[in-house]
């Protein structure tokens, strides 16, 4: 009798602590989604525009009519999502029944799925519903298909190589942009007769990247013929899109005369230096005028134009010691005859210089100096 009730105990006791942990997985149970809204099947995006693209669906339903959480899941157009190339939560960290995603971001989906820059290609998308754990995955499906951009993905640095470039073909010497946006390097560099290219890092195996028509392309190399020029080079890896500025010439204004006192050779790594040049102020009832900034020559195609780089102050006291370095550092300003001149030293007045302009990655800003000789 002992034994029966013991049995019994037990039998009572397993079904009890079965109920419970039934009733305390009950709350994480939810169902698949079933319907996919938008974008409707094969729906076309063009990812190089400025735009985005939402995805929606119907709710799924929680056990306990608590909240449902939602992944988007990305696959290529012929996999089933047991190895998807994306997946990202919903609108509001999950709690949402539509995913806003732009087209940068879907450029990138699209590169993970392996189809190439400015080519149209197919993506699947379908979604998962859960409370954080039971996923359920739903049985639809939706395709929608894409015209990729021209862009790449950013790299964290970048130097120029090649026969045609200055430093020639020794990786180690390449010499580096700098980088002056989320998505944008430039630099300043002389091109020669021969090829050059851009490679993502001097150590390892680089991507590689050049320039053709204007655009930025992958694994290849650019041929340059003719004279040797100095350009401005400015690469925009979110759209593709490369200029070139031919830089022609780059002089010291010296408004107080209204003449430009001297100009300036380019030395290489974006640096252009003047050597052993006299500067005198001019005499004005008031004192001593020592104001100045530059005049950059520039070729745009077949466009010759002006470009003026002075001080971000409209208007400055002479640099001493205690100057900081920032006071020399040079910004795009206007063609205006006196506004954002800098001033020179007062030790300059009747003394010869050496002077510099330094554009170089290296440098922390875009800056210039004088020294005493």
């Amino acid at each position: 009798m002992k034994n029966i009730y013991s049995k019994l105990v037990l039998i009572l006791c397993t079904v009890f602590l079965v109920s419970c942990d039934n009733d305390e997985m009950s709350h994480t149970n939810v169902s698949a989604v079933n319907t996919l809204y938008s974008p409707a099947n094969n729906k076309f995006f063009d990812l190089n525009a400025q735009s985005s693209a939402v995805f929606e669906w119907e709710a799924a339903k929680a056990e306990d009519n608590g909240v449902v959480l939602y992944d988007v899941v990305f696959d290529k157009e012929n996999g089933d999502f047991s190895k998807p190339v994306y997946t990202m939560p919903s609108d509001g960290n999950g709690f949402q029944k539509t995913l806003t995603l732009s087209f940068s971001d879907l450029n990138k989906i699209a590169g993970l799925a392996g189809i190439p820059t400015e080519a149209v290609g197919k993506l699947k998308w379908t979604v998962h519903s859960s409370k954080g754990i039971n996923v359920q995955k739903s049985a639809a499906s939706g395709i929608f298909e894409v015209l990729t951009a021209s862009g790449f993905p950013t790299p964290d640095q970048l130097f120029i190589t090649g026969t045609g470039s200055e430093n020639g073909t020794t990786v180690a010497n390449a010499q580096a942009f700098k980088k002056v946006g989320t998505t944008k390097f430039e630099i300043y560099t002389k091109l020669s007769a021969g090829t050059y290219k851009f490679i993502t890092t001097k150590n390892g195996t680089p991507v590689v990247y050049y320039v053709d028509n204007g655009k930025l392309k992958e694994n290849g190399e650019t041929t340059v013929t003719g004279d040797a020029k100095v350009y401005k080079i400015v690469l925009d890896f979110s759209t593709g899109v490369t200029t070139m500025t031919e830089i022609k010439k780059i002089e010291l204004w010296f408004p107080p005369l209204s003449q430009y006192l001297f100009e300036y050779t380019y030395a290489g790594g974006g640096i252009w230096k003047a050597a052993n040049k006299h500067i005198s102020f001019k005499q004005e009832s008031w004192g001593r005028d020592e104001r100045y900034k530059f005049k950059f020559t520039v070729v745009n195609g077949a466009a010759t134009t002006e470009e003026w780089y002075g001080s971000i102050n409209g208007d400055n006291n002479r640099p001493d010691a205690s100057t900081a370095a920032s006071f020399w550092y040079m910004v795009p300003v206007t063609s205006d005859f006196w506004n954002n001149c800098f001033k020179f030293a007062s030790a300059v007045d009747n003394a010869n210089v050496n002077a510099e302009i330094n554009f170089s990655a290296a440098s922390p800003a875009y800056t210039h100096s004088f020294t005493i000789l």
